[in-house]
This record gives structure tokens, C-alpha cells and sequence, in this order.
């Protein structure tokens, strides 16, 4: 198997975290996430859910094939042709994993699969050896584990190694569990599944109840050595465990678990980061490892600790994560190969249009803001890599308003071929006014449903980073734009969303039951 004072890490980001509503992101989009994944050392990569759509298991295929490193896995139902899509998605991958799953517990059986605990175990074994015959890598999962009957998942697991499972994969897909209970389910597994020799243990766990981490944590003590995880904690409803805080959990408390990771942790912030530009979904401040805050100090107390020594109220260096403790900081004289290189060390591979077009960006910036920082260059390269395939970017956007003023915005959009569309309107504030008058050139129903904005640094000639989510049709759609003006910004993010949108609807699209998992 594996040496056992290692932990694997199996990243789920762009298959369950891809779940997460509203998070949907292009096949460019994965490779680029899988290639960080990649440099941060991760062990698994789940690359998707092939049979869901044509356009996932072209996903999947592309990433096999651009990404040899790492595991790359597919995950696929208890059926023939799941797997049968699963084997094609990974035909040229260096090193495949094809992961099966079937609902195990009462509740599922009755109300969602409507079989037998035998017609599931039997399913189960057929599917596990269809994948043996395909790859001698081969997960198993029997869903919604945390709710079944322990001696049940007990006998299936022991029949599912025995048809070729090299991992047994323990989910706890509703987070329903508490580190408690997960412990000793664990530990009744490791003593109890006569062959368990034979397979890795695995566990996933959903953070319904904020429990995920811990979850995740208590089982590697019972015996469990791989965990599966997603950057950013992103996921289904409340998301999934947290990559970054279980890596540095294990890693700052190896007094405790005495295990440890193949993971460069340095990375982490860069990964973060990068999820975070593709999903849309914004990191909050106060999030463990890699919010705005983990490594921010207020209190008066807890700063003249700091200055004193680092470790009196910081348990991490900031530098083992990703963070410089310095900013290289970029003018309005800084050339482009100057711009190229930071973007390099901060971990962007820009291609010579992405430069240009960031890079002009950053001088019209540059002579508003005079320097910008590593966070300021950041936001510019993410605004502007949003527009590249999209249906919409916008072109030109003119505002009145005031306190006596009826708000009136005038908006031009180009579209894909390049050919501007003007519109104006009025509205009940100046974002009111631009967002309807953005409706009127995209022709497309949807309601926003939230509206954030946020600073990227400090100052008053900050960048603003704005954040949009908007319904359509039962689907949820994020944006994001970044602009020195908080009303461009605006404008931005929600032509962001409204691509989104409009690309969604151009792909094949998976059903509900599809999109399911462990």
C-alpha cells in the first residue's frame, strides 16, 4: 500500500467542488486548477464525473493527458456504462483511478434506488470488477456510510475488495457525523473487514454541520491514510473538507498525528487563490490558512507579541503557506517585462495576448493608483482573464448621478465577434442603472440574487473587487470584476455572470441525479 506515516491527498475540486452551485467552470479552466493541483503535490486528482455530459468527460480526457504526475481520477455510478465512460475519459492517463460509488443506507435504498441490500451488494461487485478489468486502481464508496448500518458496510466492503477495490472510500455525504462517532466507524472497519489489509482506507466528508475538518481528522487516527478534500473547502451545499487546513493541521500538530503529506504547502495560497478567480466564489476574510485575515493582526496586544517574536500569537509562518513577507510593488514607470516577471513568481504563465491585454490594464491602473501591489496585480490579471471566450466584455460604460439626479447609465458590450451593442437606461442607483441597461443587450432573464463588494487593498484608491450572483431558470451563476471604480467593477462582474449563464446553456447538460457523489 502506502507508507503508513503518510497521508494521500485526493482533491475533489473539480468534481465535487465543481458541485457547488453556481460554480460551474470551463474545460480551460479545470486544466489550468489541475496543473496547480499538480505543482501543490496533491496525491489524487478527481478530475470529474464523465458520464454527467460530453463536454465533462472531454474534461476529463484533456486532463489525463496534460497531467502525468499525479493520480487522475474518474468517478462514475455502479452501472456499466459509468464506467464504461470513466475507462474512456482516462485511456491516456499515466496513472488512472476509476471511482465507483452506490448508496448503502436505508434511506437511499428505499426512497432513491429502491433495491435490496443484496441487488446493491451485487451491483457493487459487478461494477468494482468491470473497473478492476479496465485499471488495477480502482476506489470504491458506498454513499451516505455515516447513515448505514456498520455490519452492512462492513460485509460490502469486504466483497468489494475481494472484486478488486485497492481504496475503500468512507463518505460522510450529508455531514451528518461528529469525530466521535467517525472515529469508532473507522476503527470498526479496521478491525472488522476481514481483508481490509488489502485496500487503503479513505473518507469524505461534507461540512453540513461545520464538522468536516474534524471528521476528516479523527478518521486518519482510527486507521484511515487518505483524505478527500477540495481547495477552499468548496462543494456541495455547505462544501466539503478543506484542503489547506487539513494539510496544515497535520503538518503544525505532528506532535498529535505523527503523519504527514507529500503536499507543498507553499502553494496553497496560489491554489486558493485560483479556484477562487475560476469559481467566482470569494475566500471569506476570516477563513482559516488562506482568508484575507489568518494573518492579520488588530489587537494592540497580540501586534506588540508579534514584533516581540512571530510565534507568541501565530502558530504558522506565513511564508509556509505562500505568503511573501514582502510586496514587490509596481509603478506607472515599471516596463513589461518587469510586470512578466512578477506575474511569474506569483505563479501566472500568461500567454502573450493574456499579457497584453493585463498589461495595459495595469498602466491605465498604475496611473490612477501610482504603485500596486502583488494583491493589486493579482486582481488585475484575474479581471482581465474573465473576458477571454465569452460572449460579452464590456467596452464602455458612461454614469450620471447625484442626490437630485435620476441615475442613468450608458453601456457598450462587444460581443464575441467583436462588434459593439449600446444601451441605455435609468435605474434607482447608478449599478441599477448599468445592470439594466446590460440586460437590454444580453436579452437574457435573470434575477440577481446578491450583490458583495469588497477591497483588494487598503487606501481610498484601492481596487474594489465586486461579487454577483444571479438565478436563472433554477441555476445560481457567479461573477466577479475588479476595478479602481467600484461602478466598472460592477458592470463587470455582472457580465461575468451573465456569461456564465450563457455558456452554461451551451453545454450538454447533465441531470440532477447525475450530479451526485459521494
Amino acid at each position: 500500500m502506502t507508507d503508513e506515516s503518510t497521508v494521500l491527498i485526493f482533491d475533489t475540486t473539480l468534481r465535487d467542488g465543481e458541485q457547488a452551485a453556481g460554480a460551474t467552470m470551463t474545460v480551460e479552466q479545470k486544466v489550468e486548477i489541475a496543473h496547480q493541483l499538480d505543482r501543490l503535490g496533491v496525491d489524487i486528482i478527481e478530475a470529474g464525473f464523465p458520464i454527467s455530459s460530453p463536454g465533462e468527460l472531454a474534461s476529463v480526457q484533456r486532463i489525463a493527458t496534460e497531467v502525468t504526475r499525479p493520480i487522475i481520477c474518474a468517478l462514475c455510478h455502479a452501472n456499466n456504462a459509468a464506467v464504461d465512460a470513466a475507462r474512456d475519459s482516462l485511456k491516456d492517463a499515466a496513472r488512472p483511478r476509476i471511482h465507483v460509488f452506490l448508496s448503502t443506507s436505508e434511506i437511499h435504498l428505499l426512497h432513491q434506488l429502491r433495491k435490496d441490500r443484496e441487488e446493491v451488494l451485487n451491483l457493487a461487485c459487478e461494477n468494482v470488477a468491470r473497473a478492476r478489468g479496465y485499471c488495477e486502481d480502482v476506489e470504491f464508496s458506498p454513499m451516505d456510510a455515516t447513515r448505514s448500518d456498520p455490519d452492512y458496510v462492513h460485509r460490502l466492503l469486504e466483497a468489494t475488495i475481494d472484486a478488486g477495490a485497492s481504496t475503500v472510500n468512507i463518505p460522510d455525504t450529508v455531514g451528518y457525523t461528529t469525530p466521535e462517532e467517525f472515529y469508532q466507524l473507522i476503527r470498526g472497519i479496521v478491525e472488522n473487514v476481514r481483508n481490509i489489509h488489502k485496500a487503503r482506507i479513505s473518507v469524505h466528508c461534507h461540512n453540513d454541520l461545520g464538522m468536516a475538518v474534524a471528521n476528516s481528522l479523527a478518521a486518519v487516527r482510527a486507521g484511515a491514510r487518505q483524505i478527500e478534500c477540495t481547495i477552499n473547502g468548496i462543494g456541495e451545499r455547505a462544501g466539503n473538507a478543506s484542503l489547506e487546513e487539513i494539510v496544515m493541521a497535520l503538518r503544525t500538530r505532528v506532535d498529535t498525528y505523527e503523519l504527514t503529506t507529500n503536499v507543498d504547502s507553499t502553494q496553497l495560497i496560489r491554489a486558493s487563490r485560483l479556484v477562487s478567480e475560476h469559481t467566482g466564489f470569494a475566500v471569506q476574510p476570516n477563513k482559516a490558512i488562506v482568508g484575507k485575515n489568518a494573518f492579520r493582526h488588530a489587537s494592540g496586544i497580540h501586534q506588540d507579541g508579534i514584533l516581540k517574536e512571530r510565534t507568541t500569537y501565530e502558530i504558522m509562518d506565513p511564508a509556509s503557506v505562500g505568503l511573501a513577507g514582502t510586496s514587490l510593488v509596481l509603478g506607472k514607470l515599471s516596463g513589461r517585462h518587469a510586470f512578466r516577471k512578477r506575474l511569474e513568481e506569483l505563479g501566472y504563465q500568461l500567454t502573450d495576448d493574456e499579457l497584453a491585454r493585463a498589461f495595459e490594464s495595469f498602466k491605465e491602473v498604475a496611473e490612477k493608483k501610482k504603485e500596486l501591489s502583488d494583491l493589486d496585480l493579482e486582481a488585475l490579471v484575474a479581471d482581465e482573464r474573465r473576458v477571454i471566450s465569452e460572449a460579452f466584455s464590456l467596452d464602455h460604460m458612461q454614469v450620471t448621478c447625484g442626490n437630485h439626479e435620476t441615475p442613468t447609465a450608458t453601456v457598450r458590450l462587444l460581443d464575441a465577434d467583436g462588434n459593439p451593442r449600446q444601451e441605455s437606461a435609468t435605474g434607482a442607483g447608478p449599478v441599477d442603472a448599468v445592470f439594466k441597461a446590460i440586460d437590454r443587450i444580453v436579452g437574457v432573464p435573470a434575477c440577481l440574487e446578491e450583490f458583495a463588494v469588497q477591497s483588494i487593498t487598503e487606501g481610498i484608491d484601492a481596487i474594489g473587487e465586486v461579487m454577483v450572483r444571479v438565478e436563472s431558470d433554477g441555476m445560481t451563476y457567479v461573477g466577479r470584476g475588479a476595478a479602481t471604480d467600484i461602478i466598472v467593477a460592477s458592470g463587470k462582474a455582472y457580465v461575468n455572470a451573465l456569461n456564465r449563464l450563457i455558456a452554461n446553456r451551451d453545454l450538454p447538460q447533465a441531470s440532477p441525479a447525475e450530479k451526485v457523489g459521494p
